[in-house]
């Protein structure tokens, strides 16, 4: 069934350019449509025009929009999805004054997260990984990047990269597999962490390669998880096998990881709380995207990235949840909006686009999602608001009214 949206006040179209992407000046043209409605043919956008302009027949389903906005669907570049178990008490010890590290160094962290999902089965680990998507979906959530990262051992990892692919071929979402075997230093290789590196390279990388179980290989480079050498260790046998990399990069210290990523070619650097100003420099003489996490530094208390600065630098950015029990247990898109402009000077345009198609093209995917434009995937997301200023500006509240994936309108 082909799917014409009428009565649409705003479409923010989000239009693209050749690259795929808007950095600078053109994060904050945002193509906003009065008055439209938009033809999806076989779960293809086929045609935008005026309301009342496109003729219907019995082969179309009619959704009034009775005068919503409609986005892109957001995209979530930038999630650790599944996994077992919760870190409430690490919550309240951040409340009584304990930093990150002196809860990881007593046996918390993400260390913590690895026992509960080891030891939880594929079918409860499927289950929980279902609700969070579906959960997205409601918050107009409809591409996601979902990275491996709590099993931190061959079998589990793969375990966690199982699961990944088996929502992709049955969930709704659009979603991206992501091996992050480089998480933390597991338990059994406390003592020898360079062991654990070439397990990574010399076994599980070549084996999820041959499977094709991840699309992007992703590492924690930071002092006391991964340095500089093991990092480019890593991600050069990732690209050797045939993975896209990227890098979380100058969260809890700064010491060259960005300008790693850059000069390793990765789509994206994420994090970037603690980027200096060579990083910046780096980074606006790449094709290397800024993806910035504020729900991490909103969630733990720590300095935001500094998003004007890299914008102003006609760097391209990208905004995303960091979904995770233990740093930003929130996987709402609008709220990563809402604090990316009341603390990180982003205006209300920029942050849309960060949520959209520059979230698509951190995942190579900027030609199919991303923005509503005639021959990308039918997602759209109707809100029920006066305004598309009114999503960040009234924080905490849903407002999705309807969901629209590959030209499909979910039932939520």
């Amino acid at each position: 069934m082909n799917l014409l949206i009428n009565n649409i006040k705003q479409l923010v179209t989000v239009s693209a350019n050749r690259r795929g992407i808007k950095a600078g000046c053109e994060m904050s043209d945002i193509g906003v449509v009065e008055n439209s409605s938009v033809l999806i043919v076989d779960g293809k956008i086929s045609k935008i025009a005026p309301s009342s302009k496109i003729k219907v027949n019995d082969e179309i389903f009619v959704l009034d929009a009775e005068g919503g906005i409609a986005l892109p669907g957001f995209v979530d570049s930038h999630t650790h999805l599944i996994f077992s178990g919760s870190r409430e008490n690490e919550f309240a010890m951040r409340a009584e004054g304990k930093t990150y590290q002196d809860i990881a160094s007593s046996g918390g962290g993400i260390l913590s997260t690895v026992r509960a999902t080891r030891e939880a089965s594929k079918r409860e680990l499927f289950r929980l990984g279902e609700k969070r998507l579906n959960d997205m979906l409601k918050l107009g959530t409809t591409t996601v990047e979902i990275k491996s990262g709590y099993g931190l051992s061959p079998d589990s990892e793969i375990k966690i990269l199982e699961i990944i692919n088996e929502l992709k071929r049955d969930h709704f979402s659009t979603i991206v597999p992501t091996f992050l075997g480089a998480h933390a230093i597991p338990f059994e290789f406390k003592e020898n962490p360079d062991e654990y590196v070439e397990l990574i390279c010399n076994y599980i990388l070549p084996h999820i390669s041959e499977k094709k179980m991840a699309i992007f290989c992703d590492i924690f480079c930071e002092n006391g998880y991964f340095n500089l050498k093991q990092s480019e260790r890593i991600l050069s046998k990732a690209k050797e096998v045939g993975l896209k990399i990227k890098l979380h990069a100058d969260q809890l210290s700064t010491f060259g990881a960005t300008e790693l990523g850059v000069s390793l070619g990765a789509i994206s650097v994420d994090h970037l709380e603690l980027i200096n100003e060579n990083g910046i420099n780096t980074l606006s003489k790449s094709k290397t995207i800024a993806s910035i996490l504020p729900g991490s530094s909103f969630f733990l208390n720590h300095k935001y990235a500094p998003a004007r600065t890299i914008i102003d630098s006609n760097i391209p950015v990208a905004l995303a949840t960091d979904f995770n029990p233990g740093t930003s247990m929130c996987y709402s898109m609008p709220m990563m909006m809402t604090i990316a402009c009341t603390q990180m000077k982003m205006r209300v345009e920029e942050a849309i686009t960060a949520s959209t198609l520059n979230g698509a093209a951190a995942l190579g995917l900027s030609n199919e999602v991303g923005s509503i434009e005639v021959g990308k995937n039918g997602d759209i997301i109707i809100f029920d608001v006066p305004d598309y200023k009114y999503i960040p500006y009234h924080f905490s509240n849903n407002f999705v009214k309807h969901v629209i994936k590959n030209g499909v309108l979910l039932e939520m």
